[in-house]
């Protein structure tokens, strides 16, 4: 061995030690669950992130029976320059009554210092139904997999917006391979708005007490319409779900075996609170938010026949869609054409957010000077929880030139009508005609006539060579064999193309594609059958063993892979070796 070489090593492994020794000592205890039945157990476990700890004591579990441990595991890692470390001491514990019981901290000496971790809340209920095989897949399933539905507000006002989400729980012992709703929730007494969900990223969470990872499958926007307890239906889904067996392949792999299984969530009840009846203003027309209110003119001094308009805007966060804008009442001597409605409006989190406004179209023919009374605006403020109103100024049209007022001849003004709206607004009645020539040619010997002549009989020995061209292909059976092939797995291997870079993603991807080809070719189900049956079954079809072998290769590589470091080129590697097997699977099946 070089003295570079020992030195290399000899620096790396200081290293390691410098950086574990810098590590600050945490140590900290956690369990599997927090919330149990009188007959369940639960495993504790302390773990310190530190070298050198030494010295363990746990503490006193005087409510619980010791049924297993403590085991002592030890793991160190260095990846991308980051050097980790983990000591951990394990119990397996049941508890010996019912109560709220608080673990006391277990200790442990580092570097002549005894530290603690921290205590712990354990809740023991009543004795719950165990089933009789506790390593039967579905029950595994249904304790590992929960479908919950999460509302920003349980006692929500009417008109007050609140946010749903539907979350998907599982646990780290359990994998999700295929996943499809089956019953859409109802929200009967709500006016709703789906939140587009932009993909699903997995996040960490805790349901229970217990950690989980979770994923975000379903939002939308709820606004009670009526007071009361309002329900919102489940919703079910089917999962297929990977559950360890408990038995290892070759490679020391676990070995899981994958069930489809029904979930559902509880039914979820909303308490809506009635809005007030002190104060309530006799105006008051539903707007539940927090809201500006402003009217303004775009002209105040016009001529005769000149427009101007009238803006009525309200602005904020709240039910913008489920009330109506405040009549413009306007003197008759003005005519007022149906307001035109301009929403802007965003959903989020929170509620609907942004503005509508009506435009009215004012025109008037009279000379004089008009008044336009002001308009309020009523609404709930359910954070302040009172009534808020708002009311604008009175506006002034002066009209400096048009027609004077007059009476008839009972001395009755003569008042304007309200104008019908027909679809065109202004139309005047014409007074004059002018007529046009209309210049007609004939289409034949026309120059596009000459032009499409010449075009169709250029595209003859176009349309034959394209013939020609097509009936040799069609000839070529092998070529087209070839091309369908490719075809199918590309169609299959879409989605492991596209999670390349990704490698747990990639490899369940990969994994599917290749059992949903077999699925599709041999009109079996493979999920749940060996690969010695795989081989089985290819073999009764004639398929030659230098194939078999590689398909089983590509089988286990993707179990193998996860759990090894794997860079994007050997995916890339693994993606053209299965695109090839699948080719030559179609081209003997």
């Amino acid at each position: 061995m070089s003295k570079n070489l020992t030195f290399y090593i000899i620096l790396f492994f200081t290293t390691i030690s410098l950086s574990l020794q810098a590590q600050e000592g945490k140590f900290v205890a956690s369990v599997s669950k927090n919330k149990l039945g009188v007959n369940q157990r639960l495993k504790i476990e302390y773990t310190i992130n530190k070298q050198g700890a030494d010295n363990f004591t746990p503490p006193n579990f005087k409510n619980f029976r010791i049924v297993g441990g403590p085991s002592q595991s030890i793991s160190q890692s260095y990846i991308n320059g980051v050097v980790t470390f983990s000591q951990s001491y394990t119990y397996i514990l049941q508890p010996k009554r019912k109560g709220e019981f608080n673990l006391p901290p277990g200790s442990i000496e580092i570097e002549g210092e005894t530290i603690q971790s921290n205590v712990i809340k354990i809740i023991v209920l009543d004795a719950v139904e165990l089933p009789k095989n506790p390593n039967d897949p579905n029950y595994i399933a249904s304790q590992n997999i929960h479908l919950v539905a999460e509302v920003s507000k349980s006692r929500p006002y009417v008109g007050e917006g609140l946010y749903l989400e539907y979350r998907l729980y599982f646990s780290e012992n359990v994998g999700i391979y295929d996943n499809a709703i089956t019953e859409s929730p109802q929200y009967n007494g709500f006016w709703n708005q789906e939140i587009k969900n932009t993909g699903t990223p997995v996040k960490q969470g805790s349901y229970n007490g217990e950690k989980y990872r979770y994923a975000v499958l379903h939002k939308a926007l709820l606004i009670p319409t009526k007071s009361g307890k309002l329900t919102i239906d489940p919703m079910k889904m089917d999962i297929v779900v990977a559950v360890p067996t408990g038995r290892v392949d070759f490679f020391g792999n676990l070995i899981t075996k994958q069930v489809r299984r029904e979930f559902s969530s509880a039914k979820k009840t909303i308490s809506v609170k009635t809005l007030p009846l002190k104060n309530k203003p006799e105006n008051f027309n539903g707007a539940v938010g927090q809201f500006s209110f402003d009217v303004a003119l775009s002209k105040q001094i016009l001529k005769a026949n000149e427009s101007s308009q009238i803006s009525v805007a309200v602005k904020g966060k709240g039910n913008l869609k489920l009330f109506e804008l405040p009549k413009v009442e306007t003197p008759k001597e003005l005519e007022v054409y149906q307001p035109e409605r301009k929403e802007k409006i965003s959903i989020t989190s929170t509620g609907l957010k942004g503005s509508i406004t009506d435009n009215y179209t004012v025109v008037p023919e009279y000379k004089g000077k008009y008044k336009i009374p002001s308009v309020s605006f009523s609404y709930f403020d359910p954070k302040k929880k009172v009534y808020q109103t708002i009311n604008s100024d009175d506006m002034y049209v002066q009209v400096l030139e048009g027609k004077e007022l007059t009476s008839n001849s009972n001395n009755i003004p003569i008042t304007k009508q309200n104008i019908q709206v027909t679809g065109n607004d202004f139309r005047y009645i014409q007074t004059k005609s002018e007529f046009n020539k209309i210049n007609k040619s004939d289409f034949f010997k026309s120059t596009l006539f000459y032009l499409l002549l010449i075009i169709s009989i250029l595209s003859i020995p176009v349309v034959i060579l394209f013939n020609r061209k097509k009936e040799e292909r069609d000839r070529d059976v092998a070529g087209n064999k070839r091309r369908l092939a490719d075809k199918l797995a590309k169609k299959y291997l879409s989605e492991a193309q596209k999670q390349l870079g990704h490698k747990e993603a990639f490899y369940e991807s990969l994994e599917r594609a290749l059992h949903n080809y077999l699925k599709a070719k041999l009109k079996v189900e493979t999920s749940d059958i060996s690969k010695d049956k795989i081989t089985g079954l290819l073999e009764k079809r004639n398929v030659d063993s230098d194939t078999i072998n590689e398909f089983i290769s590509v089988l286990n590589d993707c179990d193998f892979a996860r759990y090894t470091p794997i860079d994007s080129v050997q995916m890339n590697q693994e993606f053209d070796k299965a695109k090839q097997i699948i080719t030559q699977l179609d081209k003997q099946l």
